[in-house]
C-alpha cells in the first residue's frame, strides 16, 4: 500500500486542552507517523503519514478533539510524503 501525507492546520479552542495528546493517541493507534504541534497564532499544525484510509479514520478524530477542544477549521492539504517520519511525536 502507498503511503499518503497530509498537512493540516486545525483552528479553534485546541490549545490548553490536550488537543496534541489526543491527536497524538489515534494517530498512533491507526499506525501514522508525523508530528503533531501548536503554532504561535493559537492554531496546531498536524503532518501525518500512512494509508489513505487510515487518514481520512483520522481527519474524523481531528475534527472531533477532546472533551474541552473546539475545532473550528481544518484546512487539510494531501501531498507526497516530504520526508519520513518514523514515529508520531508531540513537537514542543
Amino acid at each position: 500500500m502507498e503511503t499518503a501525507e497530509i498537512r493540516c492546520i486545525v483552528s479553534g479552542k485546541v490549545q490548553g486542552v490536550t488537543y496534541r495528546d489526543f491527536i497524538a493517541k489515534h494517530a498512533r493507534h491507526l499506525a501514522l507517523t508525523g508530528y503533531v504541534r501548536n503554532m504561535q497564532d493559537s492554531k496546531v499544525e498536524i503532518v501525518a503519514q500512512g494509508v489513505a484510509d487510515s487518514l481520512e479514520k483520522f481527519l474524523e478524530y481531528a475534527r472531533r478533539g477532546p472533551l474541552f477542544a473546539s475545532v473550528s477549521n481544518i484546512e487539510v492539504e494531501w501531498r507526497e510524503p516530504q520526508e519520513r517520519h518514523h514515529s508520531f511525536e508531540v513537537v514542543f
